[in-house]
C-alpha cells in the first residue's frame, strides 16, 4: 500500500482526538494517508481513506481500560501490519486494555515487532526530537532484568547505523554511548559493565567504522544536548544510546515535550507514535495537544520517503 497508515489507538483515550486535530492542521493529500479506525470512534470525519476495525459505539468509555478497547487496539496493529503500508502512525494504546483482551505485550512495539519481523528481524525504540534522537538498548522491561551483553550492543548500533544512513541519510553517523552504571562504572567501582560489556562492544564496533564513543556517564552527556536542543544548535551526536528506558525518555522528554516522536526502526517498515500515552484523564474532553503527533505523522511521511 503505497500511503500512510494512521491508527487511532485506544478508543478510550486521545488517540482519535489528537490525530484528527493533527491531520486537520497538516491538510495532507488525500493520496497520502489511510486511517485504521472505525467510524463510530471518529464520526463522520472522511477525508481520508477509512478501513474500519469492528467497534460499537456502546463500548467507548472515556478514560476507562476495557477489553473492548484492548482487542480493537490489537485487530488495528494486525491489520495494518496486513496491508503493508509506506509507515505506520500509531496513537497510543493501553498495555493493560492489550492484557485483558488475552494479548500478552509489553506494547505496540512488541506486536509489530512480531507480525512484522520475518527473517528475526528485531525491533528498536528510537525517539526522535529534530536532530535530538535517543536510542534505547532496552525497552519495557523491569530495571531487575536489563541484561545487557557485548553481543547485544554491537548488533543494536550496527543496526542504528544502517538505519541512518538508510532512512535519515545521514553518512558515517556519530553516537554517543551512555553508561549504564553511575559515572559510568567509576573504573569499576560502582558497576563493571562499562568494563565488561560496554567497551569491548565499542571497540568491536570501531574496528568496524562506527563512530560510537566509550561509554560516557548519562547525566553529563545529556546536558549539552539539552541546551543544544533549546539552542538550535547542531549537536556533536548524531544518536544518544540509553541503556535502560528512562534513562534516555527522561532527558529527551524534558527538553522536546509534546515534539518528541517514538520511532520503531529494525522493521521493514518505519513506525512513528506520539512521545505520551492515553491521557485517560482528558479523554473526551477535546483539550488533547496535537503537536506529538503532528511532529510524528510528519517524520513516517520524511522517512518513508
Amino acid at each position: 500500500m503505497d500511503k500512510v497508515a494512521i491508527l487511532t489507538g485506544d478508543p478510550n483515550g486521545i488517540g482519535a482526538e489528537v490525530t484528527l486535530k493533527a491531520l486537520k492542521f497538516l491538510n495532507l493529500p488525500k493520496d497520502k494517508i489511510v486511517l485504521i479506525s472505525n467510524k463510530s470512534i471518529i464520526g463522520d470525519y472522511d477525508d481520508y481513506e477509512l478501513i474500519e476495525i469492528p467497534y460499537n459505539k456502546e463500548d467507548i468509555k472515556f478514560g476507562q481500560v476495557t477489553k473492548e478497547a484492548g482487542e480493537f487496539s490489537f485487530q488495528s496493529l494486525k491489520k495494518v501490519c496486513e496491508l503493508k503500508p509506506k509507515a505506520i502512525v500509531t496513537a497510543p494504546v493501553a498495555k493493560n486494555a492489550l492484557h485483558l483482551a488475552g494479548h500478552f505485550y509489553n506494547g505496540q512495539t512488541e506486536v509489530l515487532q512480531k507480525y512484522l519481523g520475518g527473517d528475526n528481524k528485531k525491533a528498536e525504540m528510537l525517539f526522535v526530537a529534530g536532530d535530538f534522537r535517543v536510542l534505547l538498548l532496552t525497552r519495557h522491561c523491569a530495571l531487575k532484568d536489563i541484561k545487557l551483553t557485548k553481543e547485544i550492543v554491537i548488533n543494536k548500533i550496527e543496526n542504528l547505523s544502517k538505519v541512518f544512513e538508510d532512512k535519515f541519510r545521514i553518512k558515517n553517523p556519530k553516537f554517543a554511548l551512555c553508561g549504564l552504571n553511575p559515572h559510568a562504572g567509576e573504573d569499576g567501582i560502582l558497576g563493571t559493565e562499562e568494563i565488561e560489556i560496554l567497551i569491548p562492544a565499542v571497540e568491536y564496533l570501531r574496528k568496524e567504522g562506527i563512530d560510537v564513543s566509550y561509554p560516557k556517564p548519562s547525566d553529563t552527556l545529556f546536558i549539552k544536548a539539552g541546551q543544544n536542543y533549546y539552542n538550535n544548535v547542531k549537536d556533536e551526536f548524531d544518536c544518544y544510546i540509553a541503556c535502560y528506558h528512562d534513562q534516555g525518555l527522561i532527558p529527551i522528554k524534558t527538553v522536546a515535550g509534546d515534539k518528541a516522536v517514538n520511532t520503531t526502526i529494525g522493521l521493514d517498515i518505519i513506525r512513528t507514535s506520539p512521545a505520551h500515552g492515553t491521557a485517560f484523564d482528558i479523554a473526551g474532553k477535546n483539550i488533547a495537544n496535537p503537536d506529538s503527533t503532528i511532529e510524528a505523522i510528519k517524520l513516517a511521511l520524511k522517512l518513508s520517503c
